[in-house]
């Protein structure tokens, strides 16, 4: 032991006591999956605090010289006997019952118990130092390293802060307006059956105001459901407070929302509140559902979704290569599904894993935050089968299950996941995300981490042509740009069981009118065929500005392939607008083939005689005095349109380009222009050189320049970004995200001047590269959406292995029985050679 204490005393100096913000990662190894729980545990270095699984730790050490390593390892206890287990392996069958998680009657989350034994290894013989045997040495060894030891252990880890551990969300407080409400002396009596909202006679979610005992109807929530925001407006109107939903009303109590507070609260006095308008609660009966029981069936949807995750039928489970599960982080299925289909791509596979060892003796000393590693790091887990291992029983003890559970223990991409959400505003939280807008994503981070090497999004990557046809001079205008994925419109008037749908609505107003319990829904059967004939037929530009006429006129365009990529992606547009420009998903079936033929949509590029438009702007929007260079706007109009959620310079383009002639005009402008490369980009005038408020000599702020460099970016496209968004910070990085193509070809030099006026300038910049070849493919992959709105539900992928359709949903993975391909979301087709 005196050696032991000799080797401690010589690394003294590099062993640290962990001080709040460093980054402690006790729970998952940098390069592997390995955990505290897996075999051989996990080594904590105890300078730089970055954790390595029992094959990784020995090429730490070489590499950085450590030698003192915190070795943490649990043992998973037997679970206590549970009355409510079904003996049959599976979890406790009882339903939750309060909106919360981790607490009696919440969702139910892993609280497995662990023996934990903790130590110090000393590298490179492994000579291990447990707490009873630094008792034994000498005080100023046994201190520092027991003070480092206590640190390390009571540190939250990186992945601790990025998980919900508890949470309830039925604690409600009290409401300061309750005590001292004033009702209105106003002979309002409410009946105990029958009510209506006054303003639009909605007869569900209606709440009384316990001011004036005014019914109206809820909010109106993201998907168009819900009411029409009148109890809102009354509050907004009055500034009564406090309402209570009508149907949740019991002698135990009611729920009450406070619009001042935003939030469900407690109201002490609710019996006399509602006793002031004739409703006795001891004689209340619950005939809605609590807001409560909402959101937690909002969360309990992904066991409602039979069709998609086939859970009617016993599946098989499967495991080994390519067959590993991943966990859910909460609301990371999205994630799950657009990694689980990326890593079936060759591209990414000989990409990452093929070259996996020399990623990773090239990374940095903390690869944590290296991009290459935990790619990688995610493909192997993925496919190496190390991880594709049945789920430890819930019931041990217990009889085994007759029926196969399909949970392994998996992966779970913290890391990853952290890494790739970083400074973003949505993938940054654990709120459930667009797999479509995390695919764009993460190709943007692959494109902007390859540029000077293998670039695997290659794969997806494809150029569209579009051409233009002036109808009054008939001279064409062609541009090309790149693309990702295809999107394909949904013609929903092309339904084929069009009476079976006219039949439902009858019914489902006929129940409306009535009260009665709404009908099955239907679904409308669309043609794929229907959906690619909508993609190809030319557009109708009713406001296009003719470089020809120099005037406005009308023009087509008709959208075609200049490449077909080795792989193509397919988005099936379900989410779209309705009438009153609410969002909202199509609940559509589209009978999508397994193979595509898209050889007819290639484009042919400029005609034998065919005329080009020439390159001329339109003219600026000026007032009388043609010395104010800045447009007239509708501000109205902007603000509208602003309040829909569209970006705000796309608004003002809106605005300008379809002449202040109001907000139809300006909204199909919107609504066609969506795709553009610069949609969100600042609206700049003939004639100058910036938005407004852009000058070259406007202050950029260095700690916003500071943060996108952070990002991978140099100073000079920072700058570029910032100056084009006015300086704000969220407005730059999305900026620079849709402009990637053009910030490659941006070179700047030492004088601050761009290639294009530097001396030794000689020719354009390359376009992007692009791979080109047959347009025949075969679907190979799918990801499917359950859920009203691309904001909450579930994701679940299925992967075509060796023949046999495989369903990814989360940890599970099974063979699959009936793919569900009608109902997909988005489609992975790969290239058929001859």
């Amino acid at each position: 032991m005196a050696e032991v204490s000799d080797v401690l005393m010589s690394v003294l100096s590099t062993i640290r006591v962990p001080r709040p913000g460093d980054r402690v990662h006790k729970d998952e190894c940098a390069l592997s999956f390995s955990s505290p729980e897996s075999e051989g545990g996990l080594y904590v270095c105890m300078n730089s605090f970055l954790g390595f699984g029992s094959q990784y730790v020995d090429r730490h050490h070489t590499r950085s010289g450590q030698r003192a390593y915190l070795h943490i390892s649990r043992t998973r206890k037997a679970p206590k006997e549970d009355d409510e287990n079904s003996g049959s392996g599976d979890p406790p069958k009882k339903k939750p019952t309060r909106l919360a998680i981790g607490i009696e009657g919440g969702f139910n989350v892993e609280q497995e118990q662990y023996e934990e034994e903790v130590k110090v290894v000393l590298f490179p013989d492994r000579q291990e130092v447990t707490s009873d045997d630094l008792a034994t040495m000498p005080d100023v060894v046994r201190e520092r390293v027991s003070l480092a030891m206590a640190g390390l252990m009571s540190a939250d880890s990186v992945s601790h802060a990025l998980q919900v551990q508890q949470w309830d969300g039925e604690v409600r407080a009290e409401s300061r307006h309750a005590v001292e409400l004033k009702q209105l002396n106003n002979g309002t009596k409410i009946p105990p059956s029958g009510w209506r909202c006054e303003v639009c006679d909605l007869q569900e979610n209606l709440w009384m105001n316990l001011s004036d005992g005014r019914v109206f109807c809820g909010r109106r929530y993201f998907d168009g459901s819900g009411g029409n925001n009148h109890a809102l407006l009354h509050f907004q109107q009055t500034g009564h407070p406090l309402a209570v939903k009508l149907g949740t009303i019991t002698p135990d109590g009611a729920d009450v929302y406070s619009y001042d507070e935003d939030d469900m609260v407690l109201d002490p006095k609710l019996p006399e509140h509602l006793s002031h308008f004739g409703i006795d609660m001891m004689t209340m009966e619950k005939t809605e559902h609590t807001m409560t029981e909402l959101e937690i069936a909002v969360n309990q949807r992904v066991g409602e979704w039979e069709v998609i995750q086939e859970s009617g039928a016993t599946l098989r489970p499967l495991s080994g290569p390519g067959l590993t599960g991943m966990k859910n982080l909460g609301n990371s299925c999205y994630l799950n599904s657009v990694m689980q289909v990326l890593f079936t791509v060759p591209d990414f596979q000989s990409k990452y894993v093929s070259n996996i060892d020399k990623i990773f003796n090239e990374a940095p000393s903390d690869p944590t935050q290296d991009f290459k590693t935990q790619v990688a790091k995610l493909g192997y887990g993925l496919l190496s089968g190390e991880y594709s291992k049945p789920a430890p029983d819930p019931g041990e003890g217990s009889e085994p299950s007759s029926e196969p559970r399909g949970d392994q223990v998996g992966i779970a991409a913290r890391m990853f996941k952290a890494l790739v959400g970083r400074g973003h505003p949505e993938f940054s939280t654990n709120r459930q995300q667009d797999a479509q807008e995390f695919l764009l994503h993460f190709i943007n981070m692959v494109e902007r981490n390859c540029r000077s090497g293998v670039n695997p999004s290659e794969a997806f990557r494809f150029l569209v042509e579009e051409r233009i046809v002036c109808q009054q001079s008939q001279k064409a205008k062609y541009t090309q740009r790149v693309d990702y994925i295809l999107q394909l419109p949904v013609p929903m008037d092309q339904a084929t069981n069009t009476e079976e749908l006219q039949e439902a609505e009858r019914r489902r107003e006929e129940a409306d009118s009535s009260g009665a319990p709404p009908p099955a829904p239907v679904r409308a059967c669309i043609p794929f065929t229907a959906c690619m004939a909508a993609l190809s037929e030319p557009e109708t530009l009713t406001d296009f500005w003719s470089s020809a006429a120099q005037a406005k006129t009308t023009a087509t365009k008709t959208t075609r392939f200049a490449s077909f990529p080795d792989h193509m992606v397919i988005q099936v547009k379900k989410f779209t607008f309705g009438q009153d420009w609410v969002p909202k998903k199509l609940d559509v079936s589209i009978d999508v083939p397994d193979t595509l033929d898209l050889t007819a949509l290639r484009g042919t590029g400029q005609q034998p005689g065919e005329e080009l438009l020439p390159e001329v702007a339109p003219p600026p929007l000026m007032t009388p005095d043609v010395e104010v260079k800045a447009p007239v706007l509708d501000d109205s109009t902007v603000s509208q349109l602003c309040e829909m959620g569209f970006p705000l310079e796309a608004c003002r383009k809106a605005v300008y380009y379809t002449g202040n002639t109001g907000i139809d005009a300006a909204m199909n402008w919107v609504m066609g222009h969506m795709d553009d490369p610069d949609f969100s980009a600042p609206l700049v005038l003939p004639g100058t050189s910036s938005a407004p408020g852009t000058t070259p000599t406007e202050s950029i702020s260095e700690e916003h320049l500071a943060t996108i460099v952070s990002m991978g970016f140099s100073r000079d496209q920072a700058t570029r970004a910032l100056r084009a968004t006015s300086n704000v910070l969220e407005r730059a990085v999305d900026w620079i995200f849709s402009h990637l193509d053009d910030l490659e070809s941006m070179e700047v030099s030492e004088g601050g001047r761009s290639a294009a006026e530097s001396e030794g300038y000689r020719e354009p910049p390359p376009g992007p590269k692009v791979r080109d070849g047959p347009g025949k493919y075969e679907l190979f992959a799918f990801i499917s959406h359950m859920g009203t709105s691309t904001m909450c539900g579930h994701y679940v992928c299925h992967i075509k292995k060796d023949q046999q359709w495989v369903i990814f949903n989360d940890q599970k993975v099974c063979a699959s029985e009936k793919p569900p391909k009608d109902l997909g979301y988005l489609y992975f087709y790969r290239r058929v050679t001859e």
